[in-house]
């Protein structure tokens, strides 16, 4: 079961929705859209001969495609006709190149009942995630949206994020062919110190500038462009210049495992780790004071120990019912 945080509306008293991302292998393309179109129900479009949509009533458009961008393009490139050897390459990807499945934004209460059931089908058909080769870096990314756009709020996710990412990497586990790619770098410690120096800024302006000064990757644990993009698009352009950042008011968090194959394992564990952020987030007396934590042990040229915060940070958060 999905543990709700603790702030589940936005400030519109709307639901907050979260939407996941799910990279996997084991499957063919055609076999995962049989699973998610039997579990999930929906009218079928395929796209091209890398991408199929699941359009599911009440919910959204639900995206199957191989996570391969070079051969996603050439699919598109053959007008959706799928002849040749784009079929040809999408079949030798298969333990190779992950699949993705991509849910649509979808509302807290409703995670249970679409998402864990699809991710079951998909375990009993033979998905395999991270572990599956040594190669596997295979994750699950998290699109949670903001409960507001705020300059305060936004630092809090950012402080709360920064002071628990090492303690994340221990409770995901996070595996090693994940920790070596640059796809789930974590903040410089230097960003950490400023934002617990520095506190919450006046104006979101001051927030993106130092966020991009220090960030100005996509390659983040917790990625803020696509969210930053939504106050000032043409700012976050001119850090990265990438036209894969999609602007959209949501924490893009891409740190958890893809365990899809052990029967244990849930999309609600790897939430997790995220909802811990979230809920701290909700507590300034306690980031206030985590954040007095940090700078006090603080050294110059040798920064933080990274093993005695994350000793210290576990039972702190046990004590506070964060975990």
């Amino acid at each position: 079961m999905f543990r709700l945080p603790a702030q589940t509306h936005t400030e519109d008293g709307d639901w907050r929705r979260v939407g996941f991302e799910v990279e996997f292998t084991g499957l063919t393309l055609a076999r995962a859209v049989e699973v998610a179109e039997n579990t999930l129900g929906g009218e079928r479009r395929e796209e091209d001969a890398a991408h199929c949509v699941l359009a599911v009533p009440g919910a959204g458009d639900f995206a199957i495609e191989i996570d391969w961008a070079f051969l996603k393009r050439q699919a598109a490139e053959q007008d959706g006709s799928g002849e040749g050897w784009v079929e040809l390459l999408s079949l030798a990807a298969e333990r190779v190149v992950p699949l993705e499945v991509v849910a649509p934004p979808l509302p807290l209460k409703a995670l249970d009942r679409l998402l864990e059931p699809l991710v079951a089908a998909l375990r009993a058909a033979g998905a395999a995630g991270t572990r599956d080769t040594v190669i596997a870096a295979y994750g699950v990314h998290i699109n949670t949206e903001a409960p507001d756009l705020g300059s305060t709020t936004l630092w809090r996710y950012l402080a709360s994020f920064a002071l628990l990412q090492w303690w994340l990497v221990d409770a995901h586990a996070v595996d090693l062919a994940r920790r070596v790619s640059p796809y789930v770098d974590l903040y410089p410690e230097s960003y950490t110190r400023e934002l617990c120096e520095q506190g919450p800024p006046a104006a979101t302006e001051k927030l993106l500038a130092d966020y991009l000064k220090h960030n100005p990757t996509r390659n983040r644990a917790l990625d803020l462009l696509p969210l930053l993009s939504v106050l000032d698009e043409a700012a976050v352009q001119a850090a990265v210049n990438d036209d894969r950042v999609k602007a959209r008011p949501a924490f893009h968090y891409r740190l958890p495992n893809c365990l899809i194959d052990d029967p244990d394992w849930s999309l609600a564990s790897a939430w997790e780790g995220w909802r811990v952020v979230d809920d701290l987030a909700q507590r300034p007396g306690d980031l206030d004071a985590l954040a007095a934590a940090y700078l006090e042990r603080w050294r110059p040229l040798l920064g933080v120990d990274r093993a005695g915060w994350c000793a210290d940070l576990e039972p702190w958060l046990h004590d506070r019912a964060l975990v």
